[in-house]
This record gives C-alpha cells, structure tokens and sequence, in this order.
C-alpha cells in the first residue's frame, strides 16, 4: 500500500496545521476513551519536525518510507516495521523522507482536529 485507507483520512478526523510539529504534513487522529490517542501521518515531501517533549509517553511505528528521530544526543532510524517508544517527558525531534507514513500512539491528547468535533464516551 502506499496511502493510509481511506476510512482513516475522513475529513472529520484531519489534524490543525497548529497541533503539528512538522509543517505540511497530513495527519489524522482517534481518541481513545481514556484520552489517549492515534495519529496517522504522512509527510509527501522530506520534512523536519521541531524538537518538543510531552506529559505523556509516545509509541510510534513507521509504515512507509523513514524517519529518523533524534533523542537523547542518538539518531534512530527507523524503517517499514520499525518501532519507538518515548517516554514521557524526552525531548525528541525528527526527520523523515518524501512518502513516509507514521503511526503514533500517545497516553494522552496530543493533537487539535481542523473541525471541532465532540466525541461521546
């Protein structure tokens, strides 16, 4: 495959510009009833993604392409399969090349959709 299905990009789910930090990249999200949430990404240009931390832990996996995330003076390269986990609090920044499809898991909210929505637990 080289895109996300479709149900997975619906409109109502699209991410803020704002809540990324990689500019011109799609993303889109689901939440959890816990208030943890998954993000689906796809850069289709060689993007860098400003270093930020966050209150919760990250679980990411790379579906498509690269991403080299840089973490604790270490770059991790990661290909199709290859996952990561950060813990809460590690500042971490990123670099990926044209194509690349990420899927992030997050143990709390993470990202802002483009059309508010309510979600009812």
């Amino acid at each position: 495959m080289e895109q996300f299905p479709d149900f997975m990009k619906n409109s109502k789910n699209k991410i803020k510009q704002s809540s990324q930090y990689t500019k011109d990249i799609e993303g889109y999200v689901f939440d959890g009833a816990d208030g943890s949430q998954m993000a689906f990404w796809t850069g289709y240009q060689d993007r860098v993604s400003d270093e930020h931390a966050h209150e919760y832990d990250e679980y990411m996996v790379c579906v498509h392409g690269q991403y080299k995330v840089k973490m604790d003076n270490e770059v991790i390269t990661l290909n199709p399969g290859d996952e990561l986990y950060i813990p809460a609090g590690v500042a971490h920044s990123g670099e990926s090349i044209a194509g690349t499809r990420t899927i992030h898991a997050f143990g709390g909210k993470r990202v802002e959709r483009e059309n508010s929505l309510k979600i009812d637990n």
